[in-house]
C-alpha cells in the first residue's frame, strides 16, 4: 500500500503491528518509528529495515497516519509535542493506548483532527490478535480503511459505533488473554494435583485451549451448542460443568468483565482531567 506510517513509541506493540505489515506486503521505507530509547530504534531498524529517529515530529513529516503507540501516561506530553506538526499535516491520528477516548485526543490535537482509537489485545504479538476500532466523525472512509489495514495486519478486526463499547471490549478481549491464561494454570494446577507431571499438565492443558478456540473460530456453531454437543449425559464432562455452574461461573465472569469496564471507565476520567 502506497502509504507513510508514522509510529511514535517501538515498545512490543508497535513491534508486532510492523512485522505484520512488512508481511502483508508494506515497503519498509514507507514505514518509520520514533522513540527515545535508542536500542529499541536500533533493533526495529537491524529487524525490519524501517527508518527510525529519536525525533517525533521530524518522523511525522508527510505521513499518512500516525501511530501513537506510547503509554497511556506519557500520552499527553508527546502530543502537545507532535500537536502543531499533526495540524499541519492532517494525518490520521491512530491511537492504542487504553483508557484515553478519542475526545480526550480531539480536546489535545483539536477538534478538526481524524482519530481512530483502538484496542489490540497481546496476542496481536503473534499475528493473532483481536482489535476493535472507533471512528470519529472526522476520519473519512479512506482514513477508517488505512486504519483498519494497519490493525488488520496482526489478526482480526472489526468497528464498534459507539465509544462507549470500547469500555466493554477493553474488559473482554483487551483483558481477556489474561482470562484465559488463569483458566490455563488453574487447568495446569489441577492436572499437577491429580497426578500428572507438571510438563505434561502443562502441554495437555495448552493445547486443549488452542484446539477449543480453533473449533470454535472454525465452527458455524456458537460456543454453547460445541459445549453441549462434547457434554454427553451422565459423563464425565457433564459433572465438571455442572460443578462450573454451581459455583457460579457465569455470574463470575461478568462480574470481573464489569469490574474491568469500570476501572477503565475510571483511567479514562483521570488521564481527561489531569490534563486540562
Amino acid at each position: 500500500m502506497d502509504r507513510t506510517l508514522a509510529f511514535i513509541g517501538g515498545g512490543n506493540m508497535a513491534g508486532s503491528l510492523i512485522g505484520g505489515l512488512i508481511a502483508d506486503g508494506w515497503d519498509p521505507d514507507s514505514i518509520r518509528v520514533a522513540d527515545p530509547d535508542s536500542v529499541r530504534t536500533s533493533r526495529l531498524a537491524e529487524r525490519f529495515a524501517v527508518i527510525t529517529s529519536q525525533d517525533n515530529s521530524t518522523l511525522i513529516d508527510n505521513a499518512d497516519a500516525v501511530i501513537l503507540a506510547v503509554k497511556p501516561q506519557v500520552m499527553h506530553g508527546v502530543i502537545k509535542e507532535i500537536a502543531p506538526e499533526i495540524n499541519r499535516s492532517q494525518a490520521l491520528v491512530i491511537s492504542i493506548a487504553a483508557g484515553i477516548r478519542a475526545s480526550t485526543l480531539a480536546d489535545w490535537l483539536g477538534a478538526g483532527t481524524a482519530i481512530v482509537r483502538c484496542m489490540p489485545n497481546t496476542p496481536a504479538l503473534v499475528q493473532s490478535g483481536a482489535t476493535a476500532l472507533y471512528a470519529s466523525p472526522q476520519a473519512s472512509e479512506d482514513q477508517r480503511s488505512l486504519a483498519e489495514s494497519v490493525l488488520r495486519a496482526v489478526g482480526l478486526t472489526l468497528w464498534v459505533d459507539d465509544e462507549a463499547q470500547m469500555d466493554t471490549v477493553t474488559a473482554l478481549s483487551g483483558s481477556g488473554p489474561a482470562y484465559f491464561f488463569l483458566f490455563m494454570e488453574a487447568l495446569q494446577a489441577a492436572g499437577s494435583k491429580l497426578g500428572l507431571p507438571a510438563d505434561s499438565a502443562r502441554l495437555l492443558a495448552l493445547q486443549t485451549a488452542f484446539g477449543a478456540a480453533k473449533m470454535a473460530l472454525e465452527s458455524r456453531e456458537d460456543a454453547a451448542t460445541l459445549r453441549r454437543q462434547v457434554t454427553s449425559p451422565g459423563g464425565t464432562t457433564e459433572q465438571a460443568i455442572a460443578t462450573f455452574q454451581q459455583a457460579g461461573l457465569e455470574e463470575i465472569v461478568l462480574k470481573a468483565v464489569q469490574a474491568a469496564a469500570e476501572r477503565l471507565r475510571e483511567l479514562a476520567a483521570e488521564f481527561g482531567e489531569e490534563n486540562t
